[in-house]
């Protein structure tokens, strides 16, 4: 009996492998952020029966062969159908979207993909870009990365030019409130604040989506 169910369960983990294997091969994608939604909903829901069956000795070889090929059938034929038609490819897997154009960023396309503030700028920090108004056009795509083109004074130096001074900037409102610590962090206050928002058209904090404030260039405004 343990000689059946160690035979068994080394097929499954066999054939488990494969398949996963087979689809990322099948599909082009060489890592998980190349994945779409679907790609990815395929390969979790696969391990995840796959992890729930592997040790069940009654779940027979061949009803967990038919699983994984129906939900390999299914999957090449979703990847199918979205090569072919657009429309199809659009409901599925979604389209780019352009959540920031010269360096203001999209409340209307941030709150469709549910996304925050907080979320892109954290995003941005890991592609090593540390303020909006470097970034010319931010797009994000269907795996949930965003893709950026930064401003052309922001884009690798010439190598020969001497360095100048590097200052990183300091978030002083995030969705229409005032990050107070911040604002005293740098000495100043709400009045010093509201005179470069006015400089700069705005007469209402709430109207603000983000603000940040860099020493060499001053503030810069993304307006809801």
């Amino acid at each position: 009996m343990g000689e059946v169910f160690l035979g068994l369960l080394t097929i499954k983990v066999i054939v488990g492998f494969a398949t996963l294997f087979f689809i990322i091969i099948i599909t082009g994608r060489t890592s998980i952020y190349q994945l779409n939604p679907v790609s990815l909903s395929f390969c979790v829901s696969t391990w995840r029966f796959f992890r729930n069956n592997i040790y069940e000795d009654k779940v027979g070889i061949f009803h967990f062969l038919y699983a994984i090929g129906l939900w390999t059938f299914l999957m090449l034929g979703i990847e199918f159908m979205t090569l072919k038609n657009k429309s199809t490819r659009s409901l599925l897997l979604g389209n780019p979207n352009i959540i920031i154009r010269d360096g203001v960023m999209d409340r209307k396309l941030l709150t469709k993909n549910k996304l925050d503030v907080n979320q892109v700028l954290s995003i941005l920090r890991q592609n090593n870009v540390f303020s909006v108004r470097e970034v010319k056009y931010g797009i994000l795509e269907a795996n949930g990365q965003i893709s950026l083109l930064l401003k052309s004074k922001y884009q690798k130096p010439d190598l020969n030019l001497p360095e100048s001074p590097v200052d990183l900037p300091t978030s002083l409102i995030i969705d229409g409130e005032i990050l107070w610590d911040n604002l005293h962090e740098l000495g100043f206050d709400q009045q010093w604040l509201d005179n470069q928002l006015t400089t700069n058209g705005y007469d209402n904090v709430k109207r603000i989506l983000y603000a940040d404030w860099r020493e060499s260039e001053g503030i810069h405004v993304s307006p809801k």
